[in-house]
């Protein structure tokens, strides 16, 4: 058994303009970070509609190809750009996502980090926003459920923003369960804690300036047992790194080792429930040399557990 990076060249080729904090930089610091692990690397695919049609209804698929642009960028809101290889780049990450559902719920590796680019989790079913355009995590957990016929799936999102886009997409599916702890009030302005779906979603809003002591007593008190009591079958981590001290879009005071310590507890309950199976796509995370540091204490929880 082993652990999967799953990325493709293609990330890169979503380009943005100069200053804009979601740049080609954050995958290198990314993969840079992670070289020398013992890893299983693989290229991502391009996903197939059909797995963008289980969260997106095709006018938006469609909206997005016609918004594509033959040069330079074209914004789709003040946060949100597109260039030439924007779409391919969305592609491959949703296509990383669902490959590494399919490797892990296989059993050909223990679990996999999808290293994409755009992010997904702010995507809703029918708007681009905040940097993402398909809901990447969403869309892999309804892959899980539909393809493979597993009955429940936990997504767990520690990015420090809301994922507006992935509650949006499952928050009416009970197969379902998504918890998000995020500062709070921040971009996007969503994720009280009466958001609460089918009773499959737990928004956990945290202050500006919480530290490691309150965001790991939170996630023992609420969020792991949340987990714990749905007993998933494959646990899916919206894995951002934008709550650390050093991120420049936020004010929480994560440390790398708050990073890697949530990373093992999850991984705790997956062996618990689902045999270990985890998939992790990244989200957030616009410090590069903190992005890299908090990315690499993540996938090393993953690798050991993969050993």
């Amino acid at each position: 058994m082993a652990t999967a990076l799953i990325t493709h060249d293609d990330c890169y080729g979503h380009v943005t303009p100069p200053g804009h904090p979601e740049q080609v930089a954050r995958l290198d610091a990314v993969l840079h970070a992670l070289d020398g692990f013992d890893l299983l690397r693989v290229k991502a695919p391009m996903a197939a509609e059909d797995d963008l049609l289980r969260a997106h209804p095709k006018g938006h698929i469609d909206a997005l190809h016609a918004a594509s642009p033959d040069s330079g960028w074209r914004a789709l809101d003040a946060d949100t750009h597109m260039s030439v290889g924007t779409l391919q780049a969305a592609y491959r990450g949703v296509g990383a996502v669902v490959r590494a559902v399919d490797m892990v719920l296989a059993g050909e590796v223990a679990n996999a980090f999808a290293a994409i680019r755009p992010p997904g989790h702010h995507a809703e079913r029918e708007t681009a926003m905040g940097f993402c355009f398909f809901g990447n995590v969403a869309i892999a957990a309804k892959h899980a459920l539909d393809h493979h016929g597993l009955t429940r799936v936990a997504i767990v999102d520690f990015d420090v923003h809301h994922g507006n886009g992935t509650q949006d997409l499952v928050e009416d599916d009970a197969r379902i369960l998504f918890c998000s702890t995020h500062q709070a009030p921040l971009y996007p302005g969503t994720g009280a804690a009466h958001e609460t779906g089918v009773g499959n979603v737990l928004n956990v809003p945290l202050p500006e300036g919480t530290g490691s002591k309150a965001f790991r007593d939170v996630m023992e008190r609420v969020v792991l047992p949340r987990v714990d009591g749905f007993a998933p079958e494959l646990l899916i981590i919206s894995a951002g790194f934008d709550g650390h001290a050093d991120d420049p879009l936020a004010g929480m005071n994560l440390t790398t080792d708050d990073f890697a310590w949530v990373t093992q507890r999850l991984c705790n309950l997956a062996d618990t429930h689902c045999q270990g199976r985890v998939v992790s796509a990244l989200e957030g995370g616009y410090d590069l040399a903190a992005l890299g540091a908090s990315a690499a204490a993540h996938v090393k929880v993953l690798e050991e557990r993969g050993r």
